[in-house]
């Protein structure tokens, strides 16, 4: 009778069950989808100047390779974040994994270079999904461990980037880029394979009311970390919000009339049905959160993709900048040099973990951005080779560290009902930066432009770090939530619980 009238949340659940056998397969899935997308994304370093030789392009149609795929990102990134949000983490998926093997595999039969943009433009589309599993994965960890398992999950990433690079080392010299585009699309292939024995996020079927499905899957995490659920009744975080405000509600009454003309409690109306879900991405409590992490996602895009290609562009150390000069060497050194600075992505995960938690979100990447201008700083001028992948390296390690943790903060930040919404629009701003970085790091280099480009990464990494320092709170330690975060932060960077329920706002 006693269990009857206590009550749990999601978070709840997961505390009492832990990390275990169920979200190391959750991971492995989740895992998959990222490799997958670091091997499309790391695959442009090489295909781009393999075409360039095959088929003559020029460098803007080289770069418009790169570019497209970005161009589907960022449509993508939108679509799929919303799909997610209103029918499921697994509708979401699914569709993104389709799209992606399906255009990846095709795209290394193309016939020509018109119909290779459309086909790299459908795989971005499909690569634009890359959030929602991220989300997915974020949604099954336990609040205590969180930190530290999305880094290891971002470490999928740098597994991705580093086969990818060992995979085109081995295969563009000898079988060309066509074998290199169609083993690039397997790791999709399996997501579609494993699909049917993947779960919902029981955080989405509770925002949903779905609560005897979500209690069905907790129970099956529980069974399969042999542990218990807590006793009572799963509720929804939504559901306590009403309660609380309900209660607040009637100790209003028991209160003098004039305690409230000084402070107004910041309550959405929720008869506002007709509110879209990208419109709470603009409300007074997300509006300004919502807009810095866009210039954040973008400038860790345009540099992280930048850094990449200038790999390949900046291969010597050369004073003078014939477009012929060194021709016969260009790939061999280019497959050398990514791959090394593929391995920069390494310690950028350990310090990600070792520095997550100690210094905060917020800490950690502002701190890493500021050191990643400072490695790029001497390439204003032309270095020698082994200079030139030292600092490049180093700087990798940096760009590696804040794109960790901008995937951690990012979800982290928004409430489940936009939770991938917001995170895919976010991600969407960054393939903007996406798409420009080959204009600078191909036209800009081609056109023995580095200091301009070099400059340019300068500026953007900088903005992007003073950006971080302005967003107004800290989720370091915080609980996944179904309301709105926080907006005020006190003198210390403890947070001020005045959580506001929108989940009552998206169908």
């Amino acid at each position: 009778m006693g269990d009857e009238s206590r009550t749990y949340t999601v978070d709840d659940a997961l505390a009492a069950v832990g990390f275990g056998k169920f979200q190391i397969l959750v991971l492995m899935y989740a895992g998959m989808g990222w490799i997958s997308e670091a091997m499309e994304m790391m695959l442009l370093s090489f295909v781009g100047p393999a075409l360039q030789s095959a088929w003559n392009l020029s460098s803007r149609e080289e770069s418009m390779i790169t570019s497209v795929v970005f161009a589907g990102m960022l449509v993508g990134a939108y679509t799929w974040g919303v799909v997610a949000d209103k029918h499921g983490r697994r509708k979401g998926f699914l569709t993104t994994a389709f799209v992606t093997s399906v255009a990846g595999f095709l795209s290394a039969l193309a016939p020509n270079y018109y119909s290779l943009i459309f086909l790299r433009c459908l795989v971005g589309i499909g690569l634009g999904g890359g959030p929602v599993l991220s989300s997915w994965f974020l949604e099954f960890i336990p609040a205590p461990s969180r930190g530290t398992w999305m880094v290891v999950f971002s470490a999928f990433w740098t597994v991705g980037t580093i086969f990818e690079a060992s995979v085109a080392w081995f295969v563009m010299p000898t079988l060309g880029w066509r074998w290199l585009l169609g083993f690039s699309s397997l790791p999709s292939l399996l997501l579609l394979i494993f699909y049917r024995v993947v779960p919902e996020s029981p955080r989405y079927l509770c925002l949903k009311g779905r609560t005897t499905e979500a209690l069905t899957i907790l129970e099956k995490v529980a069974k399969t970390n042999g542990q218990a659920l807590p006793p009572g009744i799963l509720v929804s975080d939504h559901e306590i919000e009403l309660s609380e405000k309900s209660t607040e509600s009637e100790n209003a009454h028991l209160l003098p009339q004039t305690k409230f003309t000084d402070e107004k409690p910041q309550i959405i109306d929720h008869s506002k049905k007709d509110v879209s879900t990208l419109g709470l991405l603009f409300s007074p409590e997300l509006v300004k959160p919502t807009l810095l992490l866009w210039v954040v996602f973008f400038g860790n895009a345009f540099s992280y993709y930048g850094l990449v290609l200038l790999t390949t562009e900046l291969h010597n150390g050369r004073n003078s900048c014939g477009p012929t000069e060194l021709q016969s060497t260009h790939e061999e050194v280019s497959y050398k040099d990514v791959f090394i600075t593929s391995f920069a992505e390494f310690p950028g995960l350990i310090i990600s973990a070792f520095t997550i938690d100690k210094l905060g979100r917020k800490g950690s990447m502002s701190t890493m951005f500021f050191l990643c201008c400072i490695f790029l700083l001497p390439l204003v001028f032309h270095q020698p080779q082994g200079v030139t992948t030292a600092l490049l390296f180093m700087a990798r390690i940096c760009i590696t560290t804040t794109f960790t943790v901008v995937y951690i903060y990012a979800p982290e930040m928004y409430p489940t009902s936009v939770r991938t919404t917001g995170v895919g629009v976010a991600s969407s701003v960054g393939r903007i930066g996406g798409m420009m970085c080959p204009l600078v790091a191909v036209g800009l280099i081609h056109g023995c432009h580095q200091t301009a480009a070099i400059l340019l990464f300068e500026f953007v990494i900088f903005a992007s770090g003073v950006c971080v320092l302005l967003f107004p709170f800290e989720t370091s330690g915080r609980e996944l939530t179904d309301a709105t975060v926080p907006t005020e932060v006190n003198g210390i960077g403890g947070l001020k619980d005045r959580s506001i329920s929108v989940s009552s706002l998206v169908e």
